[in-house]
């Protein structure tokens, strides 16, 4: 199962910073493959459900988001399926001088012909993860403000 994660830290506070990433419509501002997200469902809390349509290696998917654990200021979970794909967006928060450190894991899992590219996906990733975490503390940091 191809998956990464990573740490960093950004001027917002915890509680903005969760905010943000709770709503997982930002995803269109700071994940590269995000072509857009729209809630479908709920308020923002645990069951909310988003339609999400990503470009992955000159593929476009429509994903299903469900947030399965939101627990302000410190924890979002989100569990997206679509066509041959499973995966999970996990972000932890923390206060840190400054502003707050964030951990931010993105797993995925293929089924049938889809699992053939797991291995060209988890090579792919680092080059990803750099560029999601670079526009991710952009747009956090923005939220300080």
């Amino acid at each position: 199962m191809p998956s990464i994660t990573r740490t960093f830290a950004t001027t917002a506070s915890p509680e903005a910073a969760h905010a943000y990433l709770a709503d997982f419509r930002n995803a269109a501002e700071w994940d590269p493959g995000t072509v857009t997200c729209e809630r479908t469902g709920g308020d923002g809390g645990v069951g909310t459900t988003y339609r999400n349509v990503s470009s992955f290696l000159g593929r476009t998917v429509e994903l299903t988001y469900e947030a399965t654990q939101v627990d302000a200021p410190r924890h979002v979970h989100l569990h997206g399926t679509g066509p041959s794909f499973e995966g999970d967006d996990i972000f932890e928060v923390a206060p840190a001088t400054g502003g707050s450190r964030v951990v931010y894991t993105a797993r995925m899992e293929f089924s049938g012909l889809s699992r053939l590219a797991a291995p060209l996906v988890q090579a792919y990733l680092p080059l990803l993860a750099s560029k999601t975490i670079d526009q991710l503390r952009a747009c956090l940091d923005r939220q300080a403000g």
